[in-house]
């Protein structure tokens, strides 16, 4: 097997703290905010995944790379980080499915990352001192100057990230004769959300993030999604807007992760900025309407304030996290409008929280007096 030597890397933090290692990927510099994913597997996922845009995430596994890349494990048609800290940036593939190593992956995706990190270190530092920027480079070792280049890097809180993600135009996915028809809002979303719909008979219409709801009603949707996405919620009234119309047309409607939290903020609720967020494919969740516990693939870095749901009379909470009780998910109590902080999709991750999918073709169901269609659990 061949080995090449790796030219030196370093990582600083906005507090200062500084960590070594090698270069990976692309030869360069690169900044954004930084955050951990205690997932053991689905890093392409991951790194494809637009809610992830504008971040540089620590890969708390210690092999990245190991399985190679495939061009079916996407959740975007490209890279979506901004860069990757790990251990071990496994250069070699060992799976037959492979099409290709990451390191070729993360040079035409002209990706940058560091290798040879402490991430354990890494990790305990984060998980005390909170979600920072970050500045990563193999081209230019001089910490003076990469403050300087630090510096400029504007603050996650109060960003607007959708729009560098979101479709230009619209397209639709499934078939044309499925029994239902949903209109998604498109802030970032994954692949995986519209497959499991069109896995449940669903016809879905992708509109761009600025779409008017006067737009997307007039192709008489079944229902709406609202996608995930990156940024901070807080910022994004134009589309708080439109999502106001849409909770106002009874019209079933879904949201997740961003969307959830838009959702939120449509209702009268807020959100914040979160110590560290949640990332990983492990997390407990409780739906507190059936008193089970699910576990979660999750990526956020904003949650909803609990204490403003006592100010909405018509909104309960339906899950919890059981690692800090954030909320989760909630529903509209006279309206067919729901919403979930984690990814039910899951990609990667387990499969405990599909029938949201099901509970959402259910509402349409209901409202137009169509048959439901349950989906495969185990393909979905």
């Amino acid at each position: 097997m061949k080995y090449s030597s790796k030219q030196s890397a370093v990582l600083l933090l906005e507090d200062g703290k500084v960590f070594y290692g090698k270069a990976a990927g692309k030869i360069g510099t690169t900044a954004g905010e930084i955050c951990f994913n205690t997932g053991m597997t689905g890093y392409q996922e991951i790194f494809t995944d637009p809610s992830y845009f504008g971040q540089i995430p620590v890969m708390t596994n210690v092999h990245i790379g190991n399985y190679g890349v495939n061009n079916d494990e996407v959740e975007s048609e490209s890279i979506k980080i901004a860069g990757m800290i790990c251990k071990s940036f496994n250069e070699f593939a060992s799976r037959k499915r492979s099409n290709g190593t990451i390191k070729d992956y993360f040079e035409n995706n002209n990706t940058v990352a560091i290798q040879g990190v402490d991430t354990r270190a890494l990790v305990r530092y984060i998980r005390n001192k909170g979600a920072m920027n970050c500045i990563i480079s193999s081209d230019e070792l001089d910490i003076a100057k990469l403050k300087e280049k630090l510096a400029k890097v504007p603050s996650m809180e109060g960003l607007e990230l959708s729009s560098k993600v979101s479709t230009k135009k619209v397209y639709f996915a499934g078939s044309p004769d499925a029994t239902y028809k949903v209109a998604l809002l498109d802030f970032g979303v994954k692949k995986n959300i519209i497959r499991s719909l069109v896995q449940r008979d669903c016809y879905v219409q992708v509109f761009p993030m600025k779409t008017s709801f006067a737009e997307m009603k007039k192709w008489n949707p079944d229902g709406f999604m609202l996608s995930n996405g990156p940024g901070d919620p807080s910022v994004m009234s134009n589309e708080i807007d439109t999502i106001k119309e849409i909770i106002n047309s009874n019209i079933p409607t879904f949201g997740i992760c961003l969307g959830h939290q838009l959702l939120a903020h449509a209702a009268g609720l807020s959100t914040f900025k979160m110590h560290k967020g949640h990332r990983g494919i492990n997390h407990p969740v409780k739906n507190l309407l059936t008193g089970k516990c699910e576990v979660t693939s999750q990526n956020h870095g904003f949650g909803v304030k609990a204490e403003d749901i006592k100010k909405v009379k018509n909104i309960e909470i339906t899950h919890i996290n059981l690692n800090d009780e954030t909320i989760e998910g909630i529903r509209f109590t006279d309206k067919k409008v729901f919403s979930v902080q984690y990814h039910p999709e899951a990609c990667p991750g387990p499969y405990d929280s599909r029938y949201l999918f099901d509970d959402f073709v259910g509402m349409m169901a209901s409202v137009s007096k169509k048959s439901a269609v349950k989906s495969n659990p185990v393909t979905a």
